[in-house]
Order: C-alpha cells, then sequence, then structure tokens
C-alpha cells in the first residue's frame, strides 16, 4: 500500500509518500480501505517535533494521522464477518497511522457511515465534529445569547456557528480574510467579521452590543478582544490558542464581571457516554443535516501541500486527505 511517511522532524516537505507493507487485522481488529483520511492542526505540532500537546512525539519513522474513513476490507480473529464491505469511520485514538491507504484498528472503534454522508464529511464528524459537540454540549446557548465564534471557517468553528444557530441566538461570525468570512455569510448568522481588519471590535459593539458567550478556539489578541467585548455575566469557552497563545485572562477580569471562564480540557469525558458518545451523535447529525461539516481535500500524495496550507490558515474548514 502507499502511506506518507514521516522520517525526520521538521517542515512539512518532510511527509513522503512511500510504499509501505499491506496491514494484516489482529485478533478484534478490522482492515479498512482508506478512502479519506484527516489532518489535524496537532498533526503539524508533531510533525515540526514540538512536544507539549496531547499527544507524544511519535517514534520515526511514522504514518501520521488519526482520522479514517472507507470500507471494512478484512477481519481478525474474532470479528464478525457481516463488517466486511461495511462504510465505516473511525478515529485510532493513540495510535498513528492515518494518512496511508490502510488502516486497522479494534472493531469498537468503528462508527458506520450514515446515508449519502461523503467520506470526507464523515471525517470531520468523527473528529472535528465530536469536539464542536462537546463544546456546544458543556455551553450550549440560550435564545437571548449573543454568541461569537472566532475562527468560524474553520472546521470546529464553522459547526459551532450551525449549532448555536438552532437555539435562536444571535451569532456573530468572525474570520480573517475575504476568502475566509465570504462563506460564512452562506449560513445565515446575523453578523460577520473580519479580524484582520482594524476596528472590528467596533464593528461588533455597535451592530450587536456586548457579547454574552464566546467560543474561544484562536487565543491571542482575537481572544482578548473578545473578552474586551462581553457583557457582564458573560461566559467564555475555551478549547484552542490557533494564535499560538491562550487568551490572557485575570482575576480582575473574571470578579469584576462576573464572567465565566471554562476549558475544555478533559471535560468532553465527563459527558453521558464520553467521547465515544459525541462521535456517534455528531455522525448522526451530520447524516440528518442539522449540520453539515465545511471540508478542504487534497489527494493522499499532497499530504505535504495540506499541512502547509493548514499551517498558514489557507484551508476551509477540516482539511482530508482523500486516496487517489
Amino acid at each position: 500500500m502507499r502511506a506518507i511517511q514521516l522520517h525526520q522532524f521538521g517542515p512539512a516537505e518532510n511527509l513522503v509518500l512511500e510504499e509501505v507493507p499491506d496491514l494484516t487485522p489482529g485478533p478484534g481488529q478490522v482492515r479498512i480501505a482508506v478512502s479519506a483520511s484527516g489532518v489535524h492542526l496537532l498533526d503539524t505540532t508533531l510533525r515540526r517535533g514540538e512536544a507539549g500537546g496531547p499527544l507524544p512525539l511519535p517514534d520515526l519513522p511514522t504514518i501520521p494521522g488519526r482520522e479514517v474513513a472507507g470500507v471494512v476490507d478484512g477481519v481478525g480473529a474474532g470479528v464478525d464477518g457481516s463488517w466486511l464491505g461495511t462504510r465505516v469511520v473511525a478515529h485510532l485514538g493513540m495510535v498513528p497511522g492515518g494518512y496511508a491507504e490502510q488502516a486497522v484498528t479494534g472493531v469498537e472503534s468503528l462508527y458506520v457511515v450514515p446515508g449519502e454522508l461523503s467520506w470526507a464529511e464523515a471525517v470531520a464528524a468523527v473528529g472535528t465534529g465530536r469536539t464542536a459537540l462537546g463544546i456546544f454540549d458543556l455551553e450550549p446557548p440560550r435564545a437571548d445569547d449573543v454568541v461569537f465564534v472566532p475562527s468560524a471557517a474553520g472546521g470546529v468553528g464553522w459547526l459551532l456557528v450551525q449549532a448555536a444557530r438552532t437555539t435562536g441566538a444571535t451569532v456573530v461570525a468572525a474570520a480573517r480574510g475575504d476568502d475566509r468570512t465570504a462563506p460564512l455569510r452562506d449560513l445565515g448568522v446575523d453578523l460577520v467579521v473580519d479580524y484582520g481588519l482594524a476596528g472590528w471590535a467596533d464593528q461588533v459593539r455597535e451592530q450587536v452590543g456586548g457579547l454574552s458567550l464566546v467560543y474561544d478556539g484562536v487565543g491571542g489578541a482575537v481572544g482578548r478582544a473578545a473578552l474586551e467585548l462581553m457583557a457582564p455575566g458573560g461566559r467564555f469557552m475555551m478549547f484552542g490558542w490557533s494564535a499560538g497563545e491562550a487568551t490572557r485572562i485575570g482575576t480582575d477580569d473574571v470578579i469584576g464581571r462576573g464572567l465565566t471562564v471554562g476549558w475544555l480540557g478533559h471535560r468532553m469525558r465527563a459527558l453521558p457516554g464520553g467521547i465515544p458518545a459525541l462521535a456517534g451523535r455528531s455522525l448522526e447529525l451530520a447524516g440528518k443535516g442539522w449540520w453539515r461539516p465545511l471540508v478542504t481535500t487534497y489527494p493522499l500524495a499532497h499530504a505535504a501541500t495540506a499541512h502547509a496550507d493548514l499551517e498558514g490558515r489557507r484551508a476551509l474548514g477540516k482539511v482530508v486527505l482523500t486516496a487517489g
């Protein structure tokens, strides 16, 4: 089979397409003929050799990636043969190996791809979707909320905007640049702002007043500006810092305005059914059209370009590698 291998930590160009041995499923496992593989921002961090995140640096060489979708084409001992030919999606967990034409995983990790959902959408739903749903469940909007979603053209942000709209809340979607703000207008939000332009915070303040709920996955100056826009008693939900540093929040911010600040961390695991239940619900909701992931696809052989575009904020939504 063909797979993307990383032999040395460093730039995106270190990701190379190579021929590697076919995989054989072990007891309790299935083999998936992979049609789509998810690319996560964390993959780029690990590729650079930067530790400190939720996953340890892999031993080299390694095949990156942990989200795959495709058809089951092999089963190991103890696995029901009825799985053969089933359209599935899976998150490989702590074990990499997703950027390849084959993947093996335990049968307990499989989810059947619902309806007409595409391979790329299924990959986005099982990974990015479960995160967005966990954030939404932990801090759901109310109908009277003014919700601010920065990086709304990213994978998680795009889904959070759609979820927030179902509650009747006022939704402000933000991104940087015309190429990223333009698609947001098709979601029917109340306000779209470009935080790459001077005066964007004034625009928010003038048009919707104070914010009552912020879903912050950006951090840095954008996250801090959003915090300054919050009305007394607002909720600030943090789940990442794509800007490179978390939003700086002091006790004066929290106590002075009565804000509630939350960090996603491991809180998703405490929700009913934990992360597996979130992934299953996300797929079900996508299959029903309650939300639809935004994806940017690249051929498997162009994994290096996919990484470079993700790091450079040139890709919209979830980045996915496709077979062929």
